[in-house]
């Protein structure tokens, strides 16, 4: 059973709206009012049976605060699900996978590195790749205007995945 979910992003005005932010982006859509905690290197809150994990650390190292959380709560790997971009799914494209390759995501190698197991559950939020120039400069950029009129919809359809596979519902306002 999933208790924690864990959405991956950069801190800062700056990283806001870019690719690589994508997971804050389903956090901010799926729990608009929210209130946070500061803990575990990020920012923490709770649902009934499920915690919530922005981790602070940027993303190369997100795995300090996703091991900390999980120390804290005594939470395994399979308890954990992350959603993050992912270069190799084409823009738009949602997938749930238990486990599996990391395909070359520096804040799931940094959460693997750090719990020392790669079993956790990920919804993998397709950003496409870069058709030249470099994947570093491309998941920092914003989306295009065009992505960016479908990105509602995206966020939308990550959140009904999220509720109908997990029964996850918003968070009520209740802090940590």
């Amino acid at each position: 059973m999933v208790k924690l979910l864990v959405f991956l992003g950069n801190p800062g005005k700056a990283y806001e709206k870019t690719r690589h932010n994508v997971g804050w982006m389903v956090c901010n859509h799926m729990y608009p009012s929210v209130s946070w905690s500061q803990k575990f290197n990020g920012q923490i809150a709770q649902d009934m049976s499920k915690r919530l994990l922005k981790p602070h650390t940027f993303m190369n190292e997100s795995g300090k605060s996703v091991r900390s959380c999980m120390d804290f709560f005594s939470l395994t790997a399979q308890e954990v699900l992350v959603i993050h971009d992912d270069l190799e799914l084409p823009f738009g494209t949602l997938r749930m996978q238990s486990g599996g390759g990391l395909q070359g995501h520096n804040g799931l190698k940094s959460i693997k590195s750090h719990i020392k197991d790669d079993g956790f559950i990920r919804l993998r939020i397709g950003i496409g790749r870069p058709k030249h120039g470099s994947v570093s400069s491309f998941v920092l950029q914003r989306f295009s205007p065009e992505e960016e009129i479908s990105l509602p919809m995206i966020l939308k359809k990550a959140k009904d995945m999220l509720r109908d596979t997990f029964s996850i519902l918003p968070v009520t306002n209740t802090l940590v």
